[in-house]
């Protein structure tokens, strides 16, 4: 939608086929289907919150910034407001008025859109030694076209119509098209009971770490919120982990040998000579009760059995004859609350993907082809991904934008 807008504002003829019956599917499922537009945060921290070849969008991002899309949904009478995380979100919370915005931009543009409109191959001629589209073939018949601009999105969600199209037709013209994995996705567990009796449970401000058993090494570290489910882990803070662990080296052999571990500290404000202190006054005021009855103040009622169990601690054990080496390890644990990591959710569960069309065969400054004159990508089908936050939303804008200008 971008690109069109872009295209037809810089006096281009354009024609939008859309494979859905409607626009912009997935937009309207992003941020919870409240839509988190962008980030506030300057575009140089863009580049850092892209793992997944930042750097490659400098020139877009300088083309389109957050501040250009906050401005373009203010022309079309859409206020937004920011929240936690740096955030951004329409007044409204509804990610509807933001595909309007686009929508209506498109209508007051007389850009023509052909729905339910699947292109089948990239039409290209041989012009001076080099490949040039000619046009499309569709499954409603060929359609001429001096240039095309590929933004099918990439193969999450496919219930939307990303179902990796693009790829396909990239890759018969001879582009790259690197490793596809789920990124921004949650993450399952060995420790499935666990994670069960956890089930629902969603922590905020806590301290996550991913981290190689087998080296020793920190993966990612975050702070925020997360989630259990029956299958595992989830949650913001979760979700951007899982774009570092994708790219970890050997990470399938690592899984499969139960050396990544994901670290839960529950009370991060508190070192631990600190939690052990109010423990200590906490067991006090109850050192008559029993241990399990002394979580109240301490933890979500959920985690009360867990935690228990994983101490090793006698729970019916009065809590005046629990000695000094049992409360460090309860310390310990709390600081230090393990879940094994067994893998990824599968892609459809994804919120994007990781891997695409090789960004070494995209001119960085116009988004064209290398390989096939008059072809340009945008979007996802790129192998660029970010964390969670408006990031990937943005990357959409910028680079669709950029691949608008259509510039040789």
């Amino acid at each position: 939608m971008m690109a069109a807008i872009t295209a037809k504002q810089n006096g281009h003829q354009v024609i939008l086929l859309e494979k859905m019956k409607s626009l912009g599917r997935k937009l309207l499922i992003t941020g919870k289907g409240r839509c988190n537009i962008t980030s506030s945060l300057d575009m140089g921290e863009f580049i850092k919150n892209t793992p997944g070849n930042g750097r490659f969008l400098y020139s877009c991002y300088q083309n389109y910034t957050n501040q250009d899309m906050i401005q373009f949904l203010k022309e079309q009478g859409l206020k937004v407001k920011e929240e936690r995380g740096n955030r951004i979100f329409p007044v409204t919370d509804r990610s509807q008025d933001v595909l309007k915005c686009f929508t209506k931009k498109l209508k007051e543009l007389n850009i023509e859109i052909l729905y339910n409109t699947q292109v089948i191959n990239i039409l290209v001629k041989q012009e001076n030694n080099a490949n040039k589209v000619i046009g499309v073939e569709t499954n409603h018949g060929k359609m001429e076209a001096e240039k095309i601009i590929l933004a099918t999105g990439g193969k999450s969600y496919p219930l939307t119509g990303s179902t990796g199209d693009g790829y396909r037709l990239a890759k018969q013209l001879g582009h790259t098209i690197t490793d596809i994995k789920p990124s921004l996705v949650p993450l399952e567990s060995y420790d499935k009971d666990t994670c069960q009796q956890l089930q629902g449970l969603s922590l905020k401000n806590v301290e996550i770490k991913l981290k190689d058993k087998e080296t020793q090494k920190y993966i990612y570290k975050d702070f925020g919120e997360m989630l259990f489910t029956h299958f595992g882990v989830s949650g913001p803070t979760i979700l951007s982990s899982s774009a570092h662990l994708v790219r970890y080296k050997k990470i399938n052999e690592k899984l499969k040998k139960q050396d990544i571990f994901l670290t839960i500290d529950l009370k991060p404000a508190l070192s631990e000579e600190k939690l052990d202190e109010r423990i200590v006054r906490d067991f006090q005021e109850i050192k008559n009760k029993q241990f399990k009855n002394s979580f109240d103040q301490l933890l979500p009622k959920k985690m009360i059995p867990v935690v228990i169990e994983k101490s090793g601690i006698d729970a019916h054990k009065p809590i005046h004859e629990i000695t000094r080496e049992e409360r460090k390890r309860l310390v310990g644990l709390l600081k230090n609350f393990v879940v094994k990591i067994k893998g990824f959710r599968p892609i459809e569960e994804a919120i994007i993907t990781s891997g695409g069309v090789c960004i070494k065969e995209i001119d960085p400054k116009t988004m064209q082809s290398k390989k096939v004159n008059g072809l340009y990508f945008a979007g996802e089908i790129i192998d660029v991904d970010s964390y969670t936050g408006g990031f990937n939303l943005q990357i959409a804008y910028s680079t669709g934008y950029t691949a608008g200008l259509l510039q040789e």
